[in-house]
């Protein structure tokens, strides 16, 4: 069992995910070392959790480079018990697929496990590392209607193929990503003692940890709902869909993964259902009177039988026992994205 004494080490601590789940830490009285890319997002991340003795920060410019976790491994590692490797590149801006997203994502799992094992390898007794849906099917086979995802589910794309879309690339990323980590554990088993696992969430809704956070732009899943609160009247909308969960359960789960030894070599599907950009605008239409008559409708209540004709099942039982508490609701997370949105608007 994890004493409080335990010191969790969270890279890409400025995230969406990471805020939430450095709070939970905090909360929960573990002793915290986060990553952030530059002193001054470090410096302001401090101020905001009013510089809580029990965190700390540590730089780490870039992810991708080699060699990257070692400076602060050397210097912290023999104090650090868990790693939740949560910092990972997402952006479609790009063309360079190779370049700015799988050799990233891929580098920056593999130079922090290194770190473990040079700097770390008695300390460290549990990895976690932020996966994805995209690891388990290519986008491609979302839309399969009799293709069952579970937790044994693959993305059938090759470091090749994967290269045909920046979103296709993104989808690969995350899996070459946790692939390497799993390869990583059975070619290193003799010199590491950490157990694995892994956090494969769908589309990540929900409120930032801190309002102001949505001042400098949003991760990516919530940007979907910030384009529809700002939709016009009579606006068209692409319908994505795709399993959904609330940030806050994702956060929830990452303390779980590390302190249930049964989800020890596990990975976890985190998703509460099916959504469809139809079923949030009919939740924005239903719930905020300010929106209503003001932003596009498309077409209210046909939003399950889009998704019955458009999209693959996933079965998370597994990850669902493992865990043991309940996920939050498609509308309770959207009404609590899209109020925190509106009340920065309308603080601007």
């Amino acid at each position: 069992m994890h004493t409080k004494e335990t010191t969790v080490f969270v890279s890409g601590a400025t995230g969406f995910i990471a805020l939430h789940v450095l709070d939970d830490l905090l909360k929960a009285g573990y002793k915290v070392i986060g990553s952030g890319r530059s002193q001054k997002k470090i410096d302001a991340l401090l101020k905001k959790f009013n510089n809580n003795p029990n965190l700390s920060m540590e730089i780490v410019e870039d992810i991708a480079a080699p060699g990257a976790f070692d400076e602060a491994f050397q210097k912290r590692g023999k104090e650090i018990n868990v790693v939740l490797h949560i910092a990972s590149p997402v952006h479609f801006q790009t063309t360079d697929f190779e370049k700015d997203l799988l050799t990233p994502a891929v580098n920056g799992t593999k130079s922090i496990l290194e770190a473990i094992k040079k700097y770390a390898a008695d300390t460290v007794e549990k990895v976690v590392v932020t996966s994805s849906v995209a690891a388990l099917v290519a986008p491609v086979d979302m839309s399969i209607t009799n293709l069952v995802v579970n937790e044994e589910s693959w993305n059938r794309d090759t470091w090749e193929s994967c290269q045909a879309t920046a979103v296709f690339a993104y989808a690969g990323s995350k899996k070459f990503a946790e692939k390497t980590a799993w390869d990583f554990l059975k070619e290193n088993q003799s010199s590491v003692k950490f157990t694995l696992t892994t956090i494969n969430p769908g589309f990540v809704f929900g409120p930032q940890l801190f309002a102001d956070s949505l001042k400098d732009g949003i991760n990516a899943s919530s940007g979907i709902i910030t384009k529809l609160v700002h939709s016009k009247v009579g606006g068209r909308f692409y319908n994505y869909s795709g399993p959904f969960i609330d940030v806050r359960d994702v956060s929830k789960a990452h303390l779980i993964a590390f302190e249930n030894p049964e989800c020890a070599g596990k990975r976890l599907l985190l998703c509460e259902d099916l959504f469809c950009c139809q079923q949030a605008v009919d939740v924005l239409n239903e719930e905020f009177p300010q929106l209503k008559g003001k932003i596009t409708v498309g077409e209210p209540g046909s939003g399950s039988s889009f998704l019955k004709t458009n999209s693959c099942t996933f079965d998370n039982s597994i990850t669902k026992n493992l865990l043991g508490f309940k996920f939050l609701d498609f509308r309770n997370c959207i009404v609590d994205t899209a109020s925190q949105m509106l009340e920065v608007q309308n603080e601007t």
